[in-house]
């Protein structure tokens, strides 16, 4: 039995309430609009031998909380990259609202396999936290999913599981708990990829008002602009 049993068990009688209550009352919003796929010329205005970028994941990836794809963490990350490298970035966001990481390795990671991408980036956390995937099958998942990447990537890469006890539109304790268990997944999420060779990325981006989005849950255009800024400042031209 998992250490968050015993950490959750005397905190249940509150803590499912409050969870089915926000399934219930949350806002949803759609996915951003079609096309997920794009290209960011150079700033000269060069599209020769563009970088071809890949992120598989959640709703993040789907860009929930904007309306194109664009203005979500893949078409901000191709855009920031494509300035910072002085050449043009071919994109690819291939996302599911409520996913967790088995559906990518299912179900969104397959058609992707048959192309050849300089950066793949897996985006995951949020709901193998508050969907209660075993640790160890997160791992493993994670695991299967960096080795099939590795095979058509040159780099992959791995966000921080973001910190679901920042997240205000969840209610307290049940935003404690989950962010507990957020960080023992981010913890887990490290170790695999430093085990398989892949990169770990940190999430820096402010869990305030003006960088969420009408539900409280998901980045607004500002905050993926600002996460994408945190993961380009943490790479260097040596990576490309």
């Amino acid at each position: 039995m998992s250490r968050w049993w015993y950490l959750a068990a005397p905190a249940l009688p509150l803590l499912l309430p409050q969870a089915i209550w926000v399934k219930r009352t949350a806002l949803r919003l759609p996915d951003a609009q079609q096309p997920w796929q794009g290209l960011v010329t150079a700033p000269d205005g060069s599209r020769d031998r563009p970088l071809k970028l890949l992120l598989v994941g959640e709703s993040t990836v789907a860009g929930v909380g904007v309306e194109r794809q664009e203005q979500a963490l893949t078409g901000q990350l191709a855009s920031q990259l494509a300035q910072q490298l002085g050449r043009p970035v071919q994109w690819q966001a291939a996302g599911r609202n409520g996913a967790v990481a088995a559906d990518c390795l299912q179900d969104l990671l397959p058609p992707a396999l048959a192309q050849r991408w300089d950066i793949a980036l897996i985006v995951l956390g949020v709901n193998d936290t508050t969907h209660l995937t075993s640790r160890p099958r997160w791992r493993r998942t994670l695991q299967c999913l960096i080795e099939q990447l590795g095979r058509c990537s040159g780099q992959v890469m791995l966000t921080e599981v973001p910190p679901l006890g920042h997240f205000r539109a969840l209610p307290q304790p049940l935003r404690g708990w989950f962010g507990l268990r957020a960080g023992l997944m981010d913890a887990d999420l490290r170790r695999v990829a430093h085990s398989c060779g892949a990169r770990y990325l940190s999430l820096d981006m402010p869990f305030e008002p003006g960088y969420l989005a009408r539900d409280g849950y998901h980045p607004s255009a500002a905050g993926y602009q600002q996460w994408a800024a945190g993961i380009v400042r943490q790479l260097s031209s040596s990576t490309f």
